[in-house]
């Protein structure tokens, strides 16, 4: 990747597969170079593929979840030479099960990653977006953020956070050119219930939301400076606006009904 192209440049973080790599995807097909970060040796290919294309690529494996993974990354960014028009800040990870019975290291890598790693890079990129007064940033929140996740309470909480810092910061950045989208899909057809141990959940065998869809409405979104999307099919937007209505007590019962191990059974 040359530092003389007219091309805007897009980072995007988990983009070695699912939405992340779709998001690639979105912005390579509307003549975005690429930066893109996973902590996985997919990431190699999903490089290749996006080579393939015609846009420039530059891939950095960092693990994200640690200090030193952020600035690897960030330091990367900042070699190119060039700014970051768009941040797509979509890496993260699950684990289902009942609180008592995960492990804590699983819990505070969510934490690390999908929160603390978020945070890390926001600060990077809006000091140097709001320096310049342009860029846009899309923070893959979740619906999940929207309701209290009966055996995935970290996960689901950590969502909350992320959708309420997004929307923090719309509010302070309402004066500038620099934009914030939150990006909420519902379950989506990615490795994220594997990884999660929640394949025999109603939620993990259940029908799911394409990928390249999400991804899609999500860059749309991003592109038009919209606070937010609630990305998928029709089903998972008509449950979000059904969620506003319903008590959070019930919502974590019917969470429950939906991610309690072995639910996929019943």
């Amino acid at each position: 990747m040359t530092s003389s192209t007219s091309r805007p440049l897009a980072m995007i973080t988990g983009a070695s597969s699912g939405i992340g790599l779709e998001l690639a995807k979105q912005f390579a097909g509307h003549g975005f170079d690429l930066l893109l970060n996973a902590e996985d040796d997919r990431l190699d290919r999903a490089a290749a593929e996006l080579t393939a294309t015609g846009v420039g690529v530059r891939s950095v494996r960092a693990d994200l979840r640690t200090a030193e993974g952020v600035e690897r990354l960030w330091s990367a960014a900042s070699a190119i030479g060039r700014p970051l028009d768009a941040v797509a800040l979509n890496a993260g990870v699950g684990k289902g099960g009942r609180f008592v019975d995960t492990e804590l290291a699983d819990e505070l890598a969510i934490i690390d990653l999908n929160i603390t790693s978020t945070v890390r890079l926001a600060k990077h990129v809006l000091r140097d977006m709001t320096a310049r007064d342009d860029g846009r940033v899309l923070i893959t929140s979740s619906i999940a953020s929207t309701m209290p996740g009966s055996f995935q309470a970290v996960y689901n909480a950590s969502k909350s956070f992320l959708q309420s810092f997004a929307e923090a910061l719309q509010e302070e950045l309402r004066d500038s050119a620099v934009t914030v989208t939150s990006l909420m899909p519902g379950p989506t057809e990615t490795d994220f219930f594997r990884r999660a141990d929640m394949e025999d959940t109603k939620v993990g065998a259940s029908d799911k939301d394409d990928a390249a869809q999400v991804a899609q409405q999500g860059f749309e979104a991003l592109m038009k400076g919209e606070r937010r999307v609630v990305a998928g099919s029709l089903g998972t937007r008509a449950q979000e606006a059904a969620g506003k209505a319903i008590p959070d007590a019930l919502k974590a019962k019917m969470h429950r009904k939906m991610a309690e191990p072995g639910s996929a059974e019943r």
